[in-house]
């Protein structure tokens, strides 16, 4: 895998984390709603989409690298 290709998955890595890590914050603002007893659905479903549009937000930013030899 080339050095292009590693950063770029890294860094699609980092903001899906990122975007997970969303959930936390979640907890902290309502944390009747959304903890590990009563509401780990809600907590989950919060962790997902705020996953999916950290890596939906740094696609944009960088789409797939270029190929070798692929001019931009």
């Amino acid at each position: 895998m080339s050095l292009n290709w590693r950063l770029w998955l890294k860094g699609l890595i980092s903001a899906t984390i990122s975007g997970g890590a969303t959930a936390v914050s979640t907890m902290v603002v309502s944390p009747q709603e959304f903890n590990f007893q009563n509401g780990l659905n809600k907590l989950l479903t919060v962790a997902a989409v705020s996953a999916v549009m950290g890596a939906a937000n740094y696609l944009k930013q960088s789409p797939l690298p270029n190929q070798k030899g692929e001019k931009k």
